[in-house]
């Protein structure tokens, strides 16, 4: 049986995975309905998510803290930030709750409940974009949490945000996200065949992310307790 504390925290990571997800689908989903303009439309959609994650971190990192990602669990894992045991739960919840975010958006605009995306990105460019993305995402995290955990929401609220706009693949960053955004066929959608090769990216980022942190921060360990 799982232990109340972590059924808290699992809890946590499904709500606050749907809601960004839902922010994310349900955003460009709005922002193509308004507007033709594709630069509008990214920009709308960059200023939801940004505004959204910061809010969500800022509640929910006291309960489960707000990884709403795979590869930031797993980091913590290896990292000793977050036990063993719940790496497994933690990733199911995520994805079902991305899944559910999509699920969501689509009920909320009157579409299909699940629809496949066949929005192609591919490509090499695309894949270091990704690598690019969470290497960056899973530093700030760790970084940032060594200096003050106050300052995380607006830490990856603001890394995302940009993130959007620097990288050719509009940082998708999350493996629980890509294949939530592969049951759309909306404006933030990316084709099934194509989420592997995203989410290998993604994980290789996350974990050369969290060498070079071990270099940088080697002999110069933070006081913090990062147990959530």
């Amino acid at each position: 049986m799982l232990e109340y504390n972590l059924i808290q925290r699992l809890i946590a990571e499904f709500i606050g995975t749907t809601i960004l997800v839902a922010t994310v689908v349900g955003s460009g989903i709005m922002a193509t309905n308004l507007t033709a303009d594709v630069s509008l439309q990214l920009l709308a959609n960059t200023f939801s998510t940004g505004a959204i994650l910061f809010v969500l971190i800022s509640v929910f990192e006291p309960i489960s803290g707000a990884h709403f990602n795979p590869t930031v669990s797993i980091v913590f894992v290896l990292q000793r930030m977050l036990p063993t045991r719940h790496v497994l739960p933690y990733i199911f919840f995520q994805i079902s709750g991305g899944v559910a975010g999509t699920m969501i958006a689509h009920l909320m605009f009157g579409m299909d409940i699940i629809e496949l995306s066949t929005k192609v990105r591919t490509g090499s460019a695309l894949w270091f974009s990704e690598f690019i993305a969470t290497f960056g995402l899973v530093m700030v995290i760790l970084l940032g949490l060594r200096h003050s955990k106050s300052t995380l929401p607006a830490l990856v609220a603001s890394y995302i945000t940009a993130a959007y706009w620097f990288t050719a693949s509009t940082s998708f960053a999350n493996p629980a996200v890509t294949i939530a955004r592969s049951l759309t066929n909306s404006f933030s959608s990316i084709s099934p065949n194509n989420i592997f090769a995203f989410i290998l990216a993604q994980t290789s980022g996350a974990f050369i992310a969290m060498l070079v942190i071990i270099i940088l921060l080697k002999n110069n360990r933070s006081k913090i307790d990062f147990e959530v």
